[in-house]
């Protein structure tokens, strides 16, 4: 969701796999920048569980658009062995991730789906940050039982 900057309000950041259940999931001030909310979102991604080998514990990559561009951010990815994707500003267009961002939009649209999130109430982050996990986990089990 974008949000002026300076402006109050909440952003809600996802991280999904490719068929768009989402992983990891966190909340921000409207005023923040989006690059700050990605080591936490890689950080919460739960282990994976493989039919062969342990656990996976990361991603093997990571699509992201022109707001995650750093190059402390490409650094800590490429330390954590993650490889990445990231549009880059004045160089490429957000429009080649295109067919990578359609299941972020997809998943963000779902979870607009759900009345409780539509718009904030809850005062408190941890009420809302609540909300969103169990509409996510409903996310899941829908996708998973059919």
């Amino acid at each position: 969701m974008s949000v002026d900057r300076g402006k109050k309000g909440s952003k809600v950041h996802l991280i999904t796999e490719r068929t768009g259940l989402p992983l990891s999931i966190g909340i921000s001030g409207a005023n923040l920048h989006d690059s700050q909310a990605l080591e936490p979102l890689v950080r919460g991604i739960p282990p994976i569980r493989c039919r062969r080998g342990p656990r996976r514990r990361r991603p093997a990559k990571l699509h992201a658009d022109k707001g995650y561009d750093y190059d402390h951010q490409r650094r800590w990815l490429r330390k954590r062995g993650i490889r990445h994707r990231i549009a880059r500003k004045g160089i490429e267009s957000s429009t080649r991730l295109g067919r990578h961002r359609w299941t972020i939009e997809r998943t963000m649209s779902w979870l607009g789906g759900c009345r409780r999130l539509h718009c904030r109430y809850e005062r408190k982050a941890e009420h809302f940050l609540a909300f969103t996990a169990i509409a996510c986990s409903l996310i899941r089990y829908r996708r998973l039982a059919k």
